[in-house]
Order: structure tokens, then C-alpha cells, then sequence
């Protein structure tokens, strides 16, 4: 293994670690993500939207023959201090989508962190609580999410897109899918793909402000789709996709496929090259 594997590994060990302290500060949350992606040669990139100012990690050397790029969506990170304050900062303590993405095990990848998430002073204009909380998945986050890939693309002289989304990052990637025509596959990974279903199951309040990815299904017949599952997972279960996967006509769903021993977060990253080589062959 080489000294920038042993890093990253550590480094992924220590961001597991922390992930139970909910008192680290934003500044300390974002030098965890920059630590963990230049481990592995990555770096971040400022992709500014007309709403917002995105943050966004991709390796240093790009190939010039790029044909696909896979784009990887954030959760909703650190959205709630407890079940009734919300976290002024929304930062991930544990950034999962970044783990995910600095594993992928071949071709062009990119990070893309959601709004509000590892920016500070003027580049956090326009954030909100609303925004990850009732609003977490507003057409204008949507929009920016959508103009921010665009960068992402050009950057990497890239012509068509995988989109893997972690968490909430997985509604917010199947809603990008349903309003472009250059993804050629969609793979959430514990995935919110209904959150009026969710909402329901854990008591909670309606995201009122927030597009539901599973209304979108007419528009997301034609795209290629799999969505993994923890069967261990308690904050989004089973029953999130299986409702969201039931809007489409029989003979069209999208592919659930469980991993028992999987919950929310543990072991996505670790096993992810073996997962990402499932999705995509």
C-alpha cells in the first residue's frame, strides 16, 4: 500500500471516529474534507451558481480523453444539532459522498458538496437554515446543483455523467437526472428517494419547501438506475425506495439492491469499489 493509501485509510478511520462529536467547528469540519481529499491528490474547486457558491473536490490531473464523469452528491450533513436545534453550519462531520468518491476505483470523478456546505464569509451568500432543513431539496438548490455539474463537466471535458448520490444527496442527484439528458446511469447510495415517506416514518415535519424525487418518475423512466440500501439502515430504510420505486409503471422500475449488514453510514466507503464495479457493469 502506498504512503497516500495508508494517509487516506487513516484519515478515513479518524473521520469515523469523530463522526459521533457533533461540537466540532465548521473551519475544523472543512479542514477534515480538504485533508482527506489531498491524501488522495484531490482539490477543491469554487463552482459559483446564481444562487449559491458550491464547493466542490476533483483530482489534480484530469485525462484529456475523459469521456464519462461521475459526479458525487453530498448528504445533508450536519443539518440538525439535536431533534429540535438546528445546526447553523451544515457542514459533514463525516463527509461519506467525499469517501465514496475518492475510492471509486476507475475512471473521472468529481465531488460536489450541497449548498451552503464548506463555505464561509461572502461565498456563503444565500444560506439559510430553510436550506437544509424544510428546503434541503428547493427547486432553486435543484438549479444550482444542476449549474454547478455543469462546471464540473467543462472542467473535465467530460460529454456524459454518472451521478451517485449519498443521503440526501441521493434526492437531490435523482432530481438533477430527471432535468438533464446527459446521465447514463443514476446510483444512490442509502438514498432519501421519497421524503414524504420518510417524514411519515420517523414523525416528522413535512419538507414543505422541498421537490419530492419520487414525483419525478415520468421523467426518470428512460434513465438507468440502482439504488443500494442498508438493511441496517434506520435513518432511511428499505421502504423509502421500495415507495419510491413503486411510482414507476411494473415493467420500469429501478433496481433496489439491499446489503444486510450495511446501516447509514458503515461500511459505504470501505466496500465502495466493489459496489460502484456492480453499478456499472
Amino acid at each position: 500500500m502506498s504512503i497516500a493509501s495508508r494517509t487516506l485509510s487513516l484519515l478515513l478511520a479518524l473521520l469515523t471516529t469523530l463522526a459521533g462529536c457533533v461540537d466540532l467547528s465548521p473551519s475544523l469540519r472543512r479542514d477534515h474534507a480538504a485533508q482527506l481529499a489531498a491524501a488522495a491528490g484531490w482539490q477543491r474547486v469554487r463552482l459559483p451558481t446564481d444562487r449559491f457558491v458550491l464547493t466542490g473536490y476533483l483530482p489534480t490531473t484530469i485525462p484529456a480523453d475523459n469521456q464519462t464523469l461521475t459526479v458525487y452528491i453530498e448528504g445533508d450533513g450536519l443539518a440538525w444539532i439535536t431533534g429540535s436545534v438546528v445546526s447553523l453550519d451544515p457542514t459533514p462531520i463525516n463527509p461519506v459522498g467525499l469517501a465514496l468518491a475518492l475510492r471509486q476505483p476507475q475512471g473521472a470523478a468529481a465531488y460536489l458538496a450541497r449548498p451552503c456546505q464548506y463555505v464561509e464569509g461572502p461565498d456563503a451568500k444565500g444560506c439559510s437554515t430553510e436550506y437544509w432543513t424544510d428546503r434541503r431539496f428547493a427547486p432553486e438548490v435543484v438549479a444550482a446543483t444542476d449549474q454547478a455539474i455543469d462546471q464540473l463537466k467543462e472542467r473535465c471535458h467530460a460529454r456524459q455523467l454518472v451521478l451517485v448520490g449519498y443521503s440526501g444527496g441521493g434526492a437531490v442527484a435523482t432530481l438533477v437526472a430527471a432535468r438533464r439528458r446527459d446521465v447514463t446511469l443514476l446510483v444512490t447510495v442509502a438514498g432519501n428517494l421519497d421524503h414524504r415517506t420518510w417524514t411519515t416514518q420517523h414523525h416528522a415535519t413535512p419538507l414543505s419547501g422541498s421537490l419530492n424525487p419520487a414525483d419525478a418518475w415520468q421523467e426518470l423512466q428512460d434513465v438507468p438506475q440502482i439504488h443500494f440500501v442498508g438493511g441496517k439502515d434506520r435513518v432511511v430504510g428499505r421502504e423509502v425506495a421500495t415507495a419510491y420505486a413503486s411510482r414507476f409503471p411494473a415493467n420500469r422500475r429501478p433496481k433496489i439492491q439491499v446489503v444486510p449488514a450495511f446501516d447509514h453510514t458503515c461500511c459505504w466507503p470501505e466496500q465502495w469499489p466493489e459496489l460502484f464495479r456492480q453499478a456499472t457493469d
